[in-house]
């Protein structure tokens, strides 16, 4: 990851800050600068390296801790103090905050709050420094209206595509975990899949994790689905939250292909995206499903997050005129991408992405200008203004009268 904090950490106790500072070497997107194990002489290995966060274990002994808090706020103004602490009475948490702790934090250390405390600092560390809100990971759901509209294909090649960028790191997730093939269309086959990370979720560590990801030659990494179909489920929803945090904490884009049944696996990842691509065709059963996924997802407050990607423009076949179509769904089209049979089966059936198959091809082209719209584009992403225009209030078949095709 490119926006990279340095951090310093100062613990009497060695167990826990060995724990600790396994923890932090384990994030890309973290640079250990020292470690300390005496509150005494902090204030010197501050002053050594700078750190962007102080990282300070008060439980060996809480008011010099506490002491150590107020002096980092006092003499290193540039420097974050965070707060670890096994207590969780209000006086020790109110002290801290008073002395400057910029987050309070909990031991052990809960995964999931140690990125969010990491975001939150980042954001004041790298956004203040760069006039702006710091970049953070994305994550990125692609969802389809219906089976064979390409989301495997715009997952995976949307990953290679943002690989290409050297400050970005991208990890494509394969969530269809009865028949997703993913890793067919990087022609990988993979040492470790999305079932041996959840079997090892327990222990789960950024290295374990790392080493369960396979890297392609383009520079993405791909979590594959399970190997064998099987009657147990490869990953629950909490065990895929965990997952996505501690990948969020390493890689700037995750890219989720999710599968068809819009199951809780499904659900958890819509809610853990960004932005969820909705890519669909322009076809009737297509078209149907697109609004009553619409409104299921409106009801549960995830419709903001949408933004409908048309597959597959120019299809001649049975295609219903985007006009049409848009008036029947109700709402704007964020992307089209032209048809191209003959290069994506190439692509598919050859093992390569787009981007090396046909590089010229127009199909690789909307793909490209579609991650440079991802990349430059804040987190949570407004809807690229079209020419065409919805409009509310048609029956769902208004598009079946004279003229529709």
């Amino acid at each position: 990851m490119s926006d990279v904090l340095r951090m310093a950490i100062v613990d009497p106790n060695d167990s826990s800050r060995s724990i600790t500072k396994n923890l932090l070497l384990g994030i890309d997107s973290i640079w250990l600068e020292a470690e300390c194990s005496r509150y005494e002489f902090f204030s010197d290995v501050l002053t050594q390296t700078n750190p962007d966060i102080a990282v300070v274990a008060i439980d060996s002994d809480p008011q010099r801790g506490l002491a150590l808090v107020a002096q980092i706020t006092n003499e290193f103004p540039e420097c974050n103090p965070l707060v670890v602490s096994g207590s969780q009475e209000g006086s020790v948490i109110l002290q801290a905050m008073r002395n400057g702790a910029k987050e309070f934090l909990a031991y052990p250390l809960q995964i999931d709050d140690f990125v969010s405390a990491l975001d939150r600092i980042r954001n004041t560390v790298l956004g203040s420094s760069s006039g702006g809100k710091a970049r953070g990971s994305r994550v990125i759901a692609i969802a389809g209206a219906s089976g064979g509209v390409g989301c495997t294909s715009l997952a995976i090649n949307l990953a290679c595509v943002l690989a290409q960028n050297q400050k970005n790191t991208v990890t494509a997730i394969d969530l269809d975990t009865a028949l997703g093939d993913a890793d067919v269309w990087l022609d990988i086959i993979p040492d470790y899949t999305i079932q041996d990370v959840a079997e090892n979720i327990t222990r789960l560590d950024y290295s374990l994790l790392k080493r369960s990801l396979t890297q392609h030659d383009s520079g993405a990494f791909l979590l594959p689905r399970p190997v064998h179909l099987d009657d147990r489920p490869a990953i629950t929803p909490d065990e895929f939250q965990r997952v996505v945090a501690l990948l969020k904490a390493t890689f700037t884009h995750l890219i989720v292909d999710v599968s068809k049944s819009f199951n809780p696996l499904d659900m958890a990842a819509i809610e853990s995206a960004d932005m969820t691509l909705l890519v669909t065709q322009l076809d009737l059963p297509c078209l149907r499903n697109v609004v009553r996924l619409m409104q299921f997802l409106d009801e549960r407050d995830l419709g903001e997050k949408i933004r409908v990607v048309v597959n597959r423009i120019g299809l001649e076949d049975s295609q219903i005129s985007l006009n049409k179509a848009l008036e029947t769904i109700g709402r704007e089209v964020y992307w089209k991408i032209p048809n191209d049979y003959a290069s994506m089966v190439e692509s598919r059936n050859n093992g390569v992405p787009l981007m090396t198959q046909a590089p010229r091809a127009k199909v690789t082209k909307s793909i490209e200008q579609l991650a440079a719209q991802i990349d430059n584009a804040p987190v949570l992403m407004e809807s690229a203004k079209e020419e065409e225009k919805p409009r509310k209030g048609k029956s769902l078949f208004s598009f079946l009268g004279s003229g529709s095709r």
